[in-house]
């Protein structure tokens, strides 16, 4: 049997694997009734073992006794991507992690397709870092160590927007101006694209991104409407002398970061909030942080903002809440649509800021627009939405699939990668 190219979407939060199948994008069962594959890695300390995707995430909801990682895209061209760390009696890298969970993609594409894959297509936005050209370009370098630490012996890349055009042909009249409008976990990205005719090939004209994604709207929500119920805001007294101090805020940025929360479960830490604690006004918020922090709940406080996120952009509702009852008994943190949309507003104007740049580098207006495409899953987000349709009145809206519309891209272009 020929050879044939993987396409990847190595994503914040979800991957997926597929392939041209006579010309249409076969996306491979990387898990069992799934086509998806959670970002996410477990260290189980108890049996030794690496676990990955949904069985990473059920060893952290079943508080099985190990580390847990998500967002490993974020850390791509950071200095903690080559810092060496112990875990299971082994030194590792993120180089290495993020390796094995390719290598995980590509083991169980090989079982669910009888052929060995060598090449890759994988997906990337089309800024790892936009406002650090150099750590942009060492993301770049990082990725495509990670590929060949994973074996495949070739790797070729494709702006995940441009992609995702692969993939959403114009469902009218020809000659049709798209934007791709793909949200993602880490980033947000844009590419404007001509169809001429059905069966062509989209002419991308420009594309265009912003290190703005899920996870930054995670973050914020959790840092303006959850850290204050951990002590973000409050004050300590001086340990000499009179007067007031602001709890640190460095904290709390750390703990509502996904990548970076791991790394908060030390002694130094701890021994930082018992300080914290014993010079608190209000000592009852230290107390619930140092509940987190000892039996290490930061993931799960970063999924529950997760699912409060959601519930409140879809739910009827008027209010919806932030569940903390595996924190303290009947906690809870209050949120609205409206306080949602106050706190994500710089984030949506930064959205929409890119979006207007890829106007720009395509020399087009919003008129010239057709249609919009949304895909990534925080593109679901009613802020985003509510912004770029605003800038873009005249576009039909047209859903692409959410999540695997980048997959389908890469597998369609995978047979032409090399």
């Amino acid at each position: 049997m020929t050879a044939q190219t993987l396409g990847i979407d190595f994503g914040t939060s979800n991957s997926a694997a597929g392939l041209n199948l006579n010309g249409k994008p076969y996306l491979i069962e990387i898990e069992a009734g799934a086509q998806t594959l959670p970002t996410a890695v477990f260290f189980d300390f108890e049996s030794r073992e690496t676990r990955f995707g949904t069985a990473a995430n059920s060893a952290l909801i079943n508080g099985l006794d190990g580390r847990y990682m998500r967002a490993l895209k974020s850390v791509l061209g950071t200095p903690l991507m080559h810092e060496p760390r112990r875990m299971l009696n082994e030194t590792l890298t993120f180089v290495d992690i993020i390796s094995r969970f390719l290598k995980t993609l590509k083991t169980r594409a090989e079982a669910v397709t009888h052929q060995e894959f060598t090449r890759a297509l994988s997906g990337r936005p089309v800024h790892f870092h936009s406002a650090d050209p150099a750590k942009d370009a060492q993301a770049l370098t990082d990725l495509t160590q990670c590929y060949h630490a994973a074996g495949f012996s070739d790797v070729a890349f494709m702006y995940e927007p441009e992609a995702a055009a692969h993939a959403s042909p114009a469902p009218g009249a020809y000659p049709s101006v798209g934007l791709i409008v793909d949200i993602g976990g880490g980033t947000s990205d844009f590419t404007l694209f001509r169809n001429q005719a059905p069966d062509s090939a989209p002419e991308i004209l420009a594309s265009h991104g912003v290190r703005i994604g899920g996870t930054n709207f995670d973050k914020l929500i959790s840092v303006d409407h959850v850290m204050p119920l951990l002590g973000r805001g409050s004050t300590l007294r001086r340990e000499m002398g009179n007067g007031l101090l602001p709890a640190p805020n460095a904290l709390y940025q750390e703990l509502a970061t996904w990548e970076k929360i791991p790394f908060l479960y030390t002694a130094d830490t701890r021994r930082k909030v018992k300080d914290m604690l014993r010079l608190a006004m209000d000592p009852i918020l230290f107390e619930r942080l140092m509940t987190v922090l000892e039996l290490e709940l930061g993931h799960e406080m970063a999924f529950a903002v997760e699912r409060g996120k959601i519930r409140i952009n879809s739910a009827d509702v008027e209010n919806a809440a932030i569940d903390l009852r595996f924190v303290e008994k009947a906690l809870r943190a209050e949120i609205t649509e409206d306080a949602i949309t106050e706190t994500l507003a710089p984030l949506s104007t930064g959205i929409g800021e890119a979006a207007t740049e890829t106007l720009r580098l395509a020399g087009l207006t919003a008129g010239d627009v057709d249609r919009m495409v949304f895909v990534g899953g925080s593109s679901l987000m009613n802020t985003v939405r509510h912004t770029l349709t605003q800038q873009f009145p005249h576009a039909q809206i047209q859903d692409g699939n959410a999540f695997t519309a980048i997959a389908d891209g890469l597998a369609l272009a995978a047979k032409d990668a090399f």
